[in-house]
């Protein structure tokens, strides 16, 4: 089902066998039908796969707002109230950013070649080439100037202390050779830190891999990261 909230594009996925009686959802924040091997097999569970259109945003304040309102009305109509969140690429900063503002609305936090530190990617301030269109929307969206931007110490490898505290488990699947999105100044960074605070993540290393393909062909690693993390 296509829908709007607000004038903004949402999409909701029925799974074609019967649905648990506390309607389980899975959220697919970005990049909505693309790699969707872990998507489809949540439909096989009889999960619901929801997502509302938050590009270009970059786990923003509108970003943030725009997640409360598919969440508020999913939720009003009688689903689970909490689910398992997936941040593909640069959806992790989103996915991540919710996830620590609502702990409690999230069974498990999912990163797929995710990008951790805006400065990253988009930026370009690192190993990577970044993104120089895709960077002035960034700032635009978070309302900040450059050094405004480079200063801020809110993306999610600035807040490892805080992710861990809210005890919500993590998995990462992480391309080594990921080119686009440097796994060392974005996952692993972030997966090292929250190791060093007794919050290890379920880490899945993908050797030799880039950016592309997210997810896995055979996502029983994901699915079983879910199973346990329900």
């Amino acid at each position: 089902r296509d829908f709007e909230l607000e004038g903004i594009s949402c999409v909701l996925v029925r799974p074609n066998v019967e649905a648990p009686p506390n309607r389980p959802w899975y959220w697919r924040v970005r990049f909505f039908g693309a790699f969707p091997d872990a998507d489809f097999a949540r439909l096989r569970q009889g999960y619901h796969v929801a997502n509302i259109d938050i590009g270009e945003l970059y786990g923003s304040e509108e970003a943030m707002r725009r997640m409360d309102l598919l969440y508020q009305f999913l939720t009003s109509r009688g689903f689970a109230l909490r689910c398992p969140i997936a941040g593909y690429s640069r959806g992790g900063l989103d996915a991540t950013r919710w996830t620590l503002l609502h702990p409690e609305r999230v069974s498990a936090l999912y990163l797929d070649n995710a990008v951790c530190d805006f400065k990253s990617w988009p930026g370009g301030k690192g190993r990577g080439p970044g993104d120089a269109d895709s960077w002035l929307r960034c700032l635009a969206a978070w309302g900040m100037s450059e050094a405004e931007a480079l200063a801020f110490r809110g993306n999610p490898v600035d807040c490892a202390r805080e992710l861990a505290a809210t005890h919500v488990p993590v998995l990462m699947l992480t391309a080594l050779a990921d080119e686009v999105v440097p796994p060392e100044e974005n996952s692993l960074l972030l997966a090292r830190r929250l190791t060093e605070l007794g919050a290890p993540p379920t880490l899945v290393e993908k050797p030799g891999c880039k950016h592309h393909p997210h997810c896995l062909r055979d996502p029983e690693p994901i699915l079983d990261f879910f199973r346990k993390n329900r």
